[in-house]
This record gives structure tokens, C-alpha cells and sequence, in this order.
């Protein structure tokens, strides 16, 4: 009787450090998921305020944070976005601002990304940047400082501009999800774009 109690008792304290440590993974994937959606759902410069480099670690990719933190680049034709035709916006991956729309997408052939304006020019910052020698213009994220790509002037009409930008750098918003997203006040563009 007694070996019999003893088992039973062992399988509930089995079945609650089961249970325990279920609901500790499931918290810390809550937690994980709260954390990356603070900084990527809709957007407000107004109550914006730039994470920590260390949960910006946490929070993104390594490419992510390489791109956006370090001003790597990512490899042509193996990124995101380079040949996404879904019409939507895309915006920071650090702080959800609005950086740019499918409207102003065209394939430039290298493999990137590419714009010919921004969705709001108030999002992007552009500084002279020599790293590989040569003089670039590079292109930020305005508010959360992250790096994007670069801006070259041999675009197509309307602009001649080409922002070639980093998949890495940036989170698609379908147009279905921009109501639902935080992004509503864009969808008149594309119901414009249809007319």
C-alpha cells in the first residue's frame, strides 16, 4: 500500500513540474511576442522611445539587428521583400513607423528592395556615408535611427531616385491588415490606386 502511495505522489509531483514549466515556456513566449509587437504595431512619435541595445538583441533577428544597429547589408535576391508584389506599406522593424509603399515599389533588378520616394519623408533622414570609399547617401529611419540602405539617383520617372533598402530593416503591412494594424489613415491610397 505504502509503494503504491509513493508512486502516486511521485506522478503528481511529475505532473506539476510538467505543468510549472509548460506555463513558464508559454509566459516567456507571451512575454517574447508582447515585447517584439510593442515596438512594431502602429505607430505614434509622439510616445515612441527607442529600446535598449540589449532588447533590441533580444527582440530581433540577428540580420535585424546587424542591419539596423551595425549598418550591415543584406544579400541581394535572398532577402524578404525583393520580389514581394503585395500591395501594403512597409515600416520599421525597431519602431513601426511608415516608411514606404508598394505603390512606390519597382523592381530596379538589383536584387533589393527599391522606392522611388518615401511614403512620409518625415520618416527618413539621409547622411553621406564613405564606407566602402566611395561617397553614398545612406538612408534612416528618422525616429528610431535605424539603418535602411542607401538612395541613388538612377531611378525611374517620376522621381530618378532609387531608395534601395534592406528587407532586414523593414516589417510588410498588407493592405487587409492596416486597419487592424494601427496603419488605417494609408488605406485611402490604395482605394485611390484602384480608381
Amino acid at each position: 500500500m505504502s509503494r503504491l502511495f509513493e508512486t502516486i505522489r511521485g506522478l503528481a509531483a511529475a505532473t506539476l513540474l510538467v505543468g510549472g514549466l509548460a506555463g513558464a515556456a508559454a509566459a516567456q513566449a507571451q512575454t517574447a511576442t508582447t515585447t517584439l509587437t510593442t515596438h512594431t504595431m502602429g505607430w505614434n512619435a509622439m510616445t515612441f522611445t527607442k529600446p535598449s541595445d540589449a532588447e533590441l538583441k533580444r527582440t530581433l533577428t540577428p540580420e535585424q539587428y546587424a542591419v539596423t544597429q551595425h549598418e550591415s547589408t543584406e544579400r541581394p535576391f535572398h532577402n524578404a521583400y525583393w520580389d514581394n508584389h503585395e500591395p501594403g506599406i512597409y515600416v520599421d522593424v525597431v519602431s513601426g513607423e511608415p516608411l514606404f509603399s508598394s505603390l512606390d515599389k519597382y523592381d530596379s533588378g538589383t536584387g533589393w528592395p527599391s522606392f522611388v520616394r518615401p511614403l512620409d519623408p518625415a520618416n527618413i533622414t539621409t547622411h553621406t556615408d564613405h564606407q566602402l570609399f566611395v561617397e553614398r547617401t545612406e538612408v534612416r529611419s528618422a525616429h528610431a535611427d535605424s539603418h535602411l540602405g542607401h538612395l541613388f539617383d538612377d531611378g525611374p520617372k517620376p522621381t530618378g531616385l532609387r531608395y534601395c533598402m534592406n528587407s532586414a530593416a523593414m516589417r510588410f503591412i498588407p493592405v487587409d491588415k492596416l486597419e487592424a494594424e494601427g496603419y488605417g489613415q494609408y488605406l485611402p491610397l490604395f482605394k485611390k490606386a484602384k480608381a
